[in-house]
């Protein structure tokens, strides 16, 4: 066979997914190989470097064994690709060695290192040359809190690196990232798309530490007969930088031109559109990513826990020791419970909020509990409530641009794991008041789009437009008025809940711990 197949390595939150694609898009094979979240203290969240590098070894030989049944082999494989969960910090020593586990996107240890980043530079300059809002959850306050609190390990670095980075450099031996990923770290000038030195320099950070930019589609190098020993690779196959997860999945559900929109729904969740030029809301809820064309962008909102409020929710109902998932007897049992649950709404905030809040000391809450409320009521609940949140997301995008057509959203395609969910679909179309719409790989968006960038790397693309071809739309779903208007309603109550609990976070945050 000619050697045509993508192979994309997709470093989720819960685990690695590996997939082969064929060129027409369709998935000759696919592997999930599964890690740990550590979560040592109260907003922390880590990961283990050699976890990811077991999970993609291991997958790459398991996704190489499945395809041999189908009479593929590694010398039938093109190019490799990666995607990755963004805003993370992970130190490497001059070898590429972890110096300590990887803080990640989930993460809002660093609130103190933010309000620095405030005090220091400006909230507003900051966010007009970066795109992006000061907070915890970005990179540049992540690895302020290193310095401050690990200054030996801070020291001994000598690259920082995101995820997929890291598992770049694992196949090809080469440090590398690109504007994606760095897009999202709030020290990258995003007009200029370099590193923003002069902000580095008021930071006092070591400029020394940030590894080379390039699009996503560049071809860094080759697998090394180390990584092709550990895989079954074939040495000297190309290996493609690819991007960020966010700027992944926007190209694996075919938002490729300025206007198109699309929701992602995994552990977290966001809401974005393609756009010509970065969008900068007023008041700085929203934020801005470079696309994997890096002629690109993308504007967006994010929220911390959107299929991990789920995820949440399934671990507390399955009875201990049980391995049999509740996801569809919960998908069940809120499809009959009418819209709004009898009044019971859901904050989704279990690791604090980004868009619209910011907020690193947000909390969950049920707000209206009663005795007859079921597991049905209570699974109903969480979804509306990320998807109430959601909306209130896409109502901010909705209200930006210069010209009232610039961010006219007619449909807003549903991609990711959560997509799966036909009530949640339906919530989220009457949440939103627009047609939603699947594709047909709605899991495998992610990963489709870092196959892509490295299609287009190698020459089997011309460009990002095949998406539009390689990612048709699916079910569709239109929006019920009654709903909408029971929705429009239960929204205000959302929001006004989280009013008037918001100086109740601060106090429970402030209260000492107890060991």
């Amino acid at each position: 066979m000619a050697a045509d197949l993508l192979l994309a390595h997709d470093l989720g939150t819960t685990g690695n997914k590996a997939t082969l694609f064929a060129c027409d898009g369709r998935v000759v094979a696919s592997v999930f190989a599964p890690y740990e979240t550590d979560y040592p203290r109260p907003q922390w969240a880590e990961q283990n470097p050699a976890n990811w590098e077991k999970a993609l070894f291991d997958s790459t030989r398991k996704l190489l064994a499945e395809a041999a049944g189908a009479g593929y082999t590694a010398a039938d494989v093109a190019v490799i690709s990666f995607s990755g969960h963004m805003n993370g910090a992970l130190l490497v020593d001059a070898a590429g060695r972890p110096l300590r586990p990887a803080i990640i996107w989930a993460d809002q240890r660093a609130t103190a290192q933010a309000e620095s980043i405030a005090d220091r530079v400006g909230a507003d300059a900051v966010y007009r040359l970066t795109g992006n809002r000061i907070s915890p959850a970005y990179t540049a306050a992540k690895l302020l809190w290193l310095k401050t609190h690990e200054p030996e390990v801070y020291g001994r670095g000598r690259w920082l690196l995101q995820a997929k980075d890291y598992a770049a450099f694992l196949f090809s031996g080469v440090i590398a990232t690109d504007y994606s990923d760095a897009s999202l770290t709030l020290l990258l000038d995003l007009e200029q798309r370099r590193w923003a030195d002069g902000l580095l320099e008021r930071l006092e950070l070591n400029p020394a530490l940030f590894p080379p930019l390039y699009p996503s589609a560049q071809v860094i190098g080759e697998v090394t007969r180390a990584a092709a020993a550990a895989t079954g690779l074939r040495p000297g196959t190309p290996v493609v930088i690819g991007g960020g997860d966010g700027a992944c999945a926007t190209v694996g559900a075919g938002a490729v031109a300025a206007g198109d929109a699309y929701n992602y729904i995994g552990s977290s969740s966001w809401v974005a559109l393609t756009t010509a030029a970065p969008v900068l809301d007023p008041v700085r809820r929203t934020f801005n990513l470079i696309h994997l064309d890096p002629a690109l962008n993308v504007a967006l909102g994010t929220m911390q826990t959107a299929g991990g409020a789920f995820d949440w929710l399934e671990r507390l109902l399955r009875a201990d020791g049980d391995p049999t998932p509740l996801y569809e007897a919960l998908d069940r049992a809120a499809e009959r419970v009418p819209p709004g649950g009898h009044g019971l709404l859901f904050l989704p905030y279990l690791l604090g909020e980004r868009t619209p809040h910011w907020n690193p000391h947000a909390r969950g809450a049920f707000i209206g509990l009663t005795m007859p409320d079921d597991r049905g009521t209570l699974a109903r609940a969480v979804l509306e409530g990320v998807a109430f949140n959601l909306g209130l997301i896409l109502d901010i995008l909705r209200g930006h641009g210069p010209a009232a057509d610039a961010v006219r959203v007619e449909r807003i395609r549903l991609i990711g794991g959560g997509s799966r969910s036909a009530v949640w679909r339906q919530i989220l179309a009457d949440v939103y008041g627009l047609p939603v719409e699947t594709v047909a790989l709605p899991a495998q968006a992610t990963a489709l789009g870092a196959a892509i960038a490295g299609g287009v790397g190698v020459g089997l693309y011309p460009g990002y437009e095949v998406a539009r071809q390689l990612a048709p739309a699916g079910a569709v779903h239109h929006p019920d008025p009654a709903t909408q208007a029971r929705y429009a309603a239960l929204r205000e109550l959302f929001a006004a809940s989280y009013t008037a609990l918001e100086a109740i976070f601060a106090r429970l945050a402030a209260l000492p711990e107890m060991t």
